[in-house]
């Protein structure tokens, strides 16, 4: 009986370490607004350009509703500005976190995406 004691504590033990390390990964996340005080607007595609992003890192995207969305694509609708309208957000202030690798935005908008509202965010 004393086993199964000793068994539920090394049990208790191993969860509070997990939890320890997932806060640990949630508590040093960094937001990041797109575009800084512009906004998730045209020539946002250099944003990113000498900023160190992470897996779990928060972008916040602001916009005008009227004009514009964001959308979360891969990199052949990137390239192709088409974008599945599942993916695609129009509350003016989108929170989206980061993956690990390539992170694909666009502005589905006409043709907003061609004129140059995209972005490719790298995440470690």
């Amino acid at each position: 009986m004393a086993q199964g004691r000793g068994n539920n504590a090394i049990i208790a033990v191993m969860l509070l370490c997990c939890m320890v390390v997932f806060y640990f990964e949630i508590s040093h996340a960094t937001t990041f607004q797109v575009g800084d005080a512009r906004g998730w607007d045209y020539g946002v595609s250099n944003w990113p350009s000498g900023k160190t992003f992470k897996a779990g890192d928060i972008l916040v995207f602001n916009y005008n509703t009227a004009a514009q969305n964001v959308a979360v694509v891969n990199a052949a609708e990137y390239n192709s500005c088409t974008a599945p309208s599942s993916k695609t957000f129009d509350s003016g202030q989108e929170k989206i976190t980061l993956k690990k690798g390539l992170n694909y935005f666009i502005c589905a908008i006409r043709t907003q995406c061609e004129a140059g509202m995209k972005m490719v965010v790298n995440a470690q």
